[in-house]
């Protein structure tokens, strides 16, 4: 009778083997999902979905995302919510660009990371130490650091060659480059629009064209910080401390120490996405620079289900649709509306095969809307456009909800000796 209580329980805990998917099911469905994209792409037209330029510049705008959602996974792993995320960004945008202006690009990237990780300091001592509230302490953060970097802005910038309150001056290329040869093959291939073959030679030419170093580093740090975590004794006690901290200090384990240096990356992550905006994606600082990055990292996180890899794939998804806004996308969003369609007409078709059938009903109805909208128009308004990233933010997050399992002491106040 005793092993039945105990396994019965095991069987049926959330996050369990039978809620991760594996990866021979993972590169299926990866696979289905870019055969539907090059059918879609040969219907419509719209060859920049999967040009070499559209997934280069798809691959700059998810780094930042992808390092604030590192950072997020950081916290959370060890029981901490950061949603401090997005001020810990704009701290590193501005001490990144302060410092790159002065004495170059990777000086400027080293502060950026002290500048994330100051703002990480404050949030682990408010929360770690003091026991507030992690929400209302990574909203302080934010508002802070906002205030904070303008303020600032008025006394480095404003009086500095071709600076202002607003913006920095100019600063120093860390310069980009490409596999030769390789690149343009590639690029080439793309080019002669073949079914699936140049949709493939757009996505990877697209990942070794005008890399710059950063996102080289950036682009490491997934299987570095999946390696540390999941295959470390480090990472074992740091991941003990978010699934239950009582148990981990019965081991031995100072919980307020790995909850500290958990934290402190979180931030350092974070602001190397910042200094990554004010570096290297536009060359200089600027007021409101991270648009909501360091949130949208966090919805990646979250759609990543706390794992490095689907993180990755969420960075990948959020900085594809903001790149459709950035080259100006309009055609390119309305052959979208028609792969979506068609995604959700096979999400009704799973739903079903798992006897939800109230949600399958709902998702072909919006399936058939979206087919509507599709048949029913030439092109979207530059406004979908913009809205896109945001929109599928959202959407990813709700059809993700169900399945998603966080760290069972997230977010949970935490007392040294609370189980004794």
């Amino acid at each position: 009778m005793s092993t039945a209580t105990i396994t019965k329980p095991q069987s049926k805990r959330p996050g369990g083997k039978s809620r991760r998917m594996s990866l021979p099911v993972l590169l299926l469905v990866i696979a289905g999902v870019l055969v539907l994209t090059s059918a879609v792409r040969l219907i419509t037209g719209a060859d920049g979905i999967t040009s070499t330029g559209q997934m280069s510049t798809a691959l700059r705008l998810a780094v930042p995302i992808g390092l604030a959602g590192l950072g997020g996974l950081w916290a959370e792993r060890a029981g901490v919510v950061n949603i401090g995320l997005e001020g810990m960004m704009i701290l590193g945008t501005w001490f990144g660009a302060w410092a790159g202006y002065q004495w170059g690009p990777w000086t400027g990237i080293v502060f950026g990371i002290i500048g994330g990780a100051l703002g990480a300091l404050l949030h682990a001592v408010a929360t770690v130490t003091f026991n507030v509230n992690h929400i209302v302490s990574g909203v302080a953060i934010n508002i802070l650091a906002l205030g904070t970097t303008r303020y600032l802005s008025k006394f480095t910038f404003e009086n500095a060659p071709q600076g202002s309150s607003k913006q920095s001056p100019p600063i120093e290329s860390l310069g980009t480059f490409d596999i030769p040869g390789l690149s343009s093959a590639l690029s080439t291939l793309n080019g002669k629009h073949w079914f699936l073959v140049s949709d493939l030679a757009g996505l990877v030419g697209g990942l070794i064209t005008d890399l710059s170093p950063l996102t080289v580093i950036a682009v490491a740090l997934v299987p570095i910080s999946w390696y540390v975590l999941w295959r470390t004794a480090f990472g074992l006690r740091l991941r003990s401390c978010g699934e239950n901290p009582v148990a981990a200090e019965s081991l031995g384990v100072n919980v307020y120490k790995y909850k500290y240096i958990a934290v402190i990356i979180s931030g350092g992550f974070a602001g190397l996405g910042g200094a990554f905006l004010s570096i290297v994606a536009s060359n200089v600082y600027l007021d409101g620079q991270t648009a909501g990055r360091g949130y949208i990292g966090l919805a990646a996180m979250i759609f990543g289900n706390w794992m490095p890899g689907g993180l990755a794939l969420g960075a990948g998804l959020f900085g594809y649709t903001d790149s459709l806004n950035l080259r100006g996308g309009t055609t390119n969003v309305h052959a979208l509306i028609l792969l979506l369609a068609i995604l959700l007409v096979f999400g009704a078709a799973y739903l079903v095969w798992k006897k939800k059938y109230t949600p399958a009903v709902i998702t072909l109805v919006t399936s058939v809307l979206m087919f509507v909208w599709y048949a029913t128009t030439n092109d979207v308004p530059k406004q979908v456009v913009t809205a896109t990233p945001y929109v599928v933010t959202l959407l990813v997050l709700s059809l993700s909800a169900q399945s998603l399992r966080m760290p069972k002491a997230d977010g949970m106040p935490y007392r040294r000796g609370q189980g004794k």
